[in-house]
C-alpha cells in the first residue's frame, strides 16, 4: 500500500468546505463553509439561491454594483443552517474557501465565531480588518489537495460493489 499523508485537521475541515462548494449555483464564485467546534461539524453552506428561487445557473446572475445578489454566500447559509436546526456556534471555527465578504464577516463575528481558517482571497471586503477587531483569529493556508486518497482496490476489508439498477 502506498504511503498517504494523513490531513491535519484544517486540512480535513478544508477539504470538506471545498466538497460543499461544489454544490454551489453561482458561476462568478464557488464557495463554502463548515462550522466546526471540538472537532464536529456543527453545519455546511455553499453560495446559492433561496429556497425554491431560481438559480444563477439557470436564469443568470442578478449583478448589483459589480456583485451577484441573487445567491446567499456560504457563510450565510451555514449560519442559517445551524440557526434552522438549533445548533449553537458560539465559539467555533468556519473553514471557509474564500475569504468572506465584509457582510459575511460581520455575521460571522455577530454569531460568535473566533477562528476562521481560508485558502483564498475575496476582492473589495474588510473582512480581514473587522475579523482582527473583533480578535477573531485568521489562519491563511494553502489550498488543501483537491484529491480524494481512497484507494479502494488496496484495502483488504473492501470490496466493491455492484451498481444498484
Amino acid at each position: 500500500m502506498s504511503e498517504i499523508k494523513r490531513p491535519s485537521w484544517d486540512e480535513y475541515f478544508l477539504k470538506l468546505a471545498m466538497l460543499a462548494s461544489e454544490r454551489a449555483t453561482c458561476p462568478r464564485m464557488h464557495c463554502g463553509c463548515v462550522l466546526v467546534k471540538d472537532r464536529f461539524v456543527l453545519a455546511t453552506g455553499y453560495n446559492g439561491s433561496l429556497p425554491g428561487q431560481p438559480h444563477c445557473e439557470d436564469d443568470g446572475c442578478l449583478i448589483v454594483d459589480s456583485h451577484c445578489v441573487r445567491t446567499n454566500h456560504a457563510e450565510i447559509n451555514a449560519l442559517v443552517q445551524a440557526t434552522k436546526h438549533g445548533v449553537n456556534i458560539v465559539g467555533s471555527t468556519a473553514y471557509i474557501t474564500n475569504m468572506s465578504c465584509t457582510t459575511c464577516a460581520k455575521a460571522l463575528i455577530a454569531a460568535g465565531i473566533t477562528r476562521v481558517v481560508v485558502f483564498s482571497d475575496f476582492h473589495d471586503t474588510l473582512a480581514t480588518q473587522f475579523y482582527s477587531q473583533a480578535k477573531v483569529e485568521v489562519v491563511k493556508m494553502d489550498m488543501p489537495s483537491k484529491e480524494i486518497q481512497y484507494d479502494l482496490m488496496n484495502y483488504s476489508s473492501a470490496q466493491k460493489t455492484e451498481k444498484s439498477k
